[in-house]
């Protein structure tokens, strides 16, 4: 697997029915080893290790219904009441972050009314903090540590 712009971790990979696969430590169980999910995987550490965020609150593959249509969001960050959020997009390092993805991500806030919303390839990561009374979002700098985000609820 590729490199990535995260720091790195113990990983836990393994081989299961002759394919590879990788130790979720949110579902607590191993995982297909895809480049999406080696990227989600760098992230969650990434969050949790160097940036403060609890485990316990955040989730993967949280899945949302708009009608009969099922969306799968790829991680999101509980507040201590149990609402959402930050919403996380991955993506392979090999696929650009453009308007494309902003607009899936921004598709599953329509749902969870989040202040955050990050987007990572593993090597650029995309940080941007709603404004919903002004109606626009902010680019920030980095990612927020858990301590400097803003607590709904």
């Amino acid at each position: 697997m590729n490199a990535l712009n995260l720091p790195p971790y113990a990983i836990k990979i393994a081989e299961r029915d002759g394919k590879r696969v990788i130790f979720d430590e949110l579902r607590r169980k191993y995982v297909a080893l895809t480049p999406e999910e080696w990227v989600r995987q760098h992230f969650v550490h990434y969050l949790i290790a160097h940036k403060g965020y609890p485990a316990g609150l955040l989730a993967n593959e949280v899945e949302l219904k708009i009608g009969e249509k099922k969306l799968r969001c790829d991680s999101v960050l509980y507040n201590k009441e149990m609402q959402p959020q930050i919403i996380i997009e991955y993506k392979a390092p090999h696929i650009t972050l453009t308007q494309k993805v902003f607009d899936q991500i921004t598709a599953y806030n329509l749902l969870l009314h989040v202040d955050y919303l990050i987007v990572s390839n593993g090597l650029q990561h995309i940080c941007c903090r709603m404004d919903y009374e002004h109606k626009t979002y902010h680019f920030l700098q980095e990612i927020p540590a858990y301590q400097g985000i803003t607590v709904k609820g």
